[in-house]
């Protein structure tokens, strides 16, 4: 049914995580049994959790805790630590800040050049713990980053921007193509970041091996305000979705999708795998880790932005280990931690084997989900009052 806002000006309606619920299967399955397992290429993942490359979340020591619990952190060569050589004393500076003085000091540390030689340090010191490395970078340093990062070992490169097509049109400079970069690069390119059909398409035939899902749904991220852009991610996943599923059933080449943002519990991350995503990566999160450098804060990509910053950096207090966060025990009452037994128990619930089948989970809308019967919760603020 149409909707308009105003004469003959037709739009759609579109939803978040808060205005919807899952429903439970008519089978149910032990939550120990069910497969999270996520493939982006040749790289197989225990779990289809990844860190944002957000320079308060990861860096090599949090990478190295990450990829030993199953997870992916993926590294931001466009930020500290490619810029100092001891980026977390660099990091400490910008937790300590005040909220009046951080973006101007983000700037201004941001403002020191990239080292081409800390990009393959940092890939060498990851890779030296065991596990796999994950870098990314915006599209202008892609292909002079990429293949520094590919001979240092890197296994999967990102290539991200506030919004990403491959049809970006240009006059003073040349447009990055994403076709010739993935044919080129040996190593799985995951794209991002989009929220439409078409454009996760199009993605997906210039060679991308896994598409981000998100534009400005993220706990730093002030896109939204600052561009006014923006799907909420609930849409923007099914969508995406849709474009996979249509890309998969034409070529036979199943390009994983990840929602990118927005998700603070583990019942964000089982709806978005419900809307079809099939993995998701997750910031504020793993920012409260006690192996996270940022002591409790973290900020957005693209906070430094010397121009128009469209992040800022927000503190989220250190509530736990790593470990507790991603399989628990949990700690807390908010469903913040212990993400990966939420998402096990929610497909046991649903009756869904694998990630594909949880899928297909049956979907309402219920804008009255998280509040329903938590009058007292909302009272003391504990529960889901917090989250």
């Amino acid at each position: 049914m149409p909707v308009f806002i105003g004469r003959d000006r037709e739009v759609r309606r579109c939803y978040g995580f808060d205005e919807i619920a899952l429903v439970p299967g008519s089978v149910t399955i032990n939550p120990d049994e069910v497969d999270i397992s996520l493939r982006i290429g040749g790289v197989k993942l225990e779990t289809p959790f990844l860190a944002s490359a957000m320079d308060g979340v990861v860096d090599a020591r949090f990478a190295a805790a990450m990829g030993k619990l199953g997870g992916l952190a993926v590294m931001n060569l466009d930020g500290i630590n490619t810029r100092y050589e001891k980026p977390r004393e660099v990091v400490a500076k910008i937790a300590a800040a005040s909220p009046s003085e951080a973006t101007r000091l983000v700037q201004e540390l941001y403002k020191e050049p990239i080292k081409e030689s800390l990009i393959a340090k940092r890939v060498k010191e990851i890779k030296a713990a065991g596990v796999r490395c994950a870098v990314s970078c915006v599209p202008q340093n892609a292909d002079s980053f990429g293949s520094i990062a590919e001979k240092a070992g890197c296994d999967v490169f990102f290539v991200q921007s506030t919004v990403a097509t491959v049809r970006h049109k240009a006059t003073k400079y040349k447009p990055f193509d994403f076709k010739r970069f993935c044919k080129t690069l040996k190593i799985p390119v995951v794209v991002g970041n989009t929220v439409t059909y078409d454009v996760t398409l199009e993605l997906m035939e210039a060679g991308a091996s896994g598409v981000l899902v998100g534009v400005g749904p993220g706990a730093a991220c002030t896109t939204r305000g600052v561009l006014g852009l923006g799907v909420p991610q609930v849409t923007a996943t099914v969508d995406c979705g849709a474009a996979r599923d249509h890309y998969y059933k034409r070529t036979g080449r199943y390009v994983p999708i990840i929602t990118d943002g927005g998700m603070s519990t583990g019942g964000d991350i089982c709806k978005a795998i419900a809307c079809g995503s099939d993995g998701v990566m997750v910031g504020s999160a793993f920012a409260r880790a006690k192996e996270a450098p940022g002591l409790g804060y973290h900020w957005g990509m693209a906070t430094p932005h010397s121009n128009l910053p469209r992040g800022t950096r927000i503190h989220v207090g250190v509530t736990g280990t790593l470990e507790e966060i991603l399989i628990g025990p949990s700690r807390t009452d908010d469903g913040s931690q212990n993400l990966i037994g939420a998402l096990r128990t929610c497909m046991g619930s649903v009756g869904a084997a694998t990630i594909r089948e949880m899928q297909m989970t049956e979907i309402i809308i219920a804008p009255s989900i998280r509040t329903e019967g938590k009058i007292f919760q909302k009272a003391q603020n504990i529960g889901m009052a917090k989250a």
